[in-house]
C-alpha cells in the first residue's frame, strides 16, 4: 500500500502584494533534499499568475484559497476552479474554518466545491476542525469526522486530495494541541477515510494546521498520521516557511 506523500502548503490568506514574490522566490531557491515531499504556496488570486511567472517550473506548487462550485456565471467577485487552473494553480484550499465561520459554508457546499476542483483538474485540500467550545464539550472527534464525511464527495475515490485538520482554537492564537491530541484526531480522520474510500483512503495526506512554526514543526510533522502541514502566517516569510519544511 502506498504511503501518503507529504505536503507542506502555505496559506497566505488575504496577504501579499507584488513585493511578496521575493519571498516565494526565496522559498523555491531554498528547497532541497525533500525526497518525495511536496511544497505549495496558496497566495491571493491576484498573485497566482505572477507567482507562476516568477517560479514556474520550479519545485513549488501553486494553489488557490477557495473557488465557487459553478464553472461560470453571474457571480460578481467569485472565482471558478477553472479560473484558478487557468492562472496556474494546481491545488485549492476548500472549507477553511474562516470560510465556514465567516461565509456560512456548510459541509454540502464544501463538497460541491470539491467536485468543482476535480472538474477543473485541481487537487483539493479540504479543511476540517473543531472550535474550543466543541472540544471542551467532548465533541471534537464527532465534529471533525462528521465534517470529513460531509465535505468529501464519493468522486474523490482514486483522485489526489488532502485533508487538513485545523483546530479552530489554535489558528493564529499561538496555542497548539498536544502531540497526543493531534495523533488522536489524525487517527480518527484516517479511520474515516478508510471507511469512505477503502484502500484509497490510505494515500491521502492528513495535514495539521494551527500555529505551526519552525520551533514546533519537527515534533508535529513526525507525529503519527501527520502527512504535512497547512501553514498560515509563518508561510509569509521564506525563512520561517523553510524552517517548517526542514522539520520533515
Amino acid at each position: 500500500m502506498t504511503a501518503p506523500t507529504p505536503l507542506i502548503a502555505g496559506n497566505w490568506k488575504m496577504n501579499g502584494l507584488a513585493a511578496s514574490l521575493d519571498e516565494a522566490r526565496a522559498v523555491a531557491a531554498g528547497l532541497g533534499g525533500l525526497g518525495d515531499a511536496r511544497v505549495a504556496i496558496c497566495p491571493p488570486a491576484t498573485l497566482i499568475d505572477r507567482l507562476r511567472q516568477a517560479i514556474g517550473g520550479g519545485p513549488v506548487l501553486l494553489g488557490g484559497q477557495d473557488c465557487r462550485a459553478e464553472a461560470s456565471g453571474a457571480f460578481t467577485g467569485d472565482l471558478s476552479a477553472e479560473m484558478l487552473a487557468d492562472a496556474g494553480a494546481s491545488l485549492v484550499i476548500l472549507g477553511h474554518s474562516e470560510r465556514r465561520a465567516g461565509h456560512g459554508e456548510t459541509d454540502a457546499l464544501v463538497a460541491a466545491k470539491v467536485g468543482a476542483a476535480l472538474r477543473a483538474g485541481l487537487e483539493p485540500i479540504v479543511c476540517v476542525g473543531e472550535t474550543l467550545e466543541q472540544r471542551q464539550a467532548g465533541e471534537a472527534l464527532a465534529v471533525v469526522t462528521g465534517q470529513v464525511r460531509g465535505s468529501l464527495p464519493p468522486e474523490l475515490a482514486g483522485r489526489r486530495f488532502a485533508v487538513a485538520y485545523e483546530p479552530v482554537w489554535a489558528i493564529g492564537t499561538g496555542l497548539t494541541p498536544t502531540t497526543a491530541e493531534i495523533e488522536e484526531m489524525h487517527a480518527a480522520v484516517r479511520a474515516t477515510l478508510r471507511e469512505m474510500f477503502g484502500a484509497a483512503g490510505e494515500t491521502a495526506p492528513i495535514l495539521y494546521g494551527g500555529s505551526v512554526k519552525p520551533s514546533n514543526a519537527a515534533e508535529i510533522l513526525h507525529a503519527a498520521e501527520v502527512g504535512g502541514a497547512l501553514v498560515g502566517g509563518a508561510s509569509l516569510k521564506a525563512a520561517d516557511f523553510l524552517g517548517i519544511i526542514q522539520g520533515l
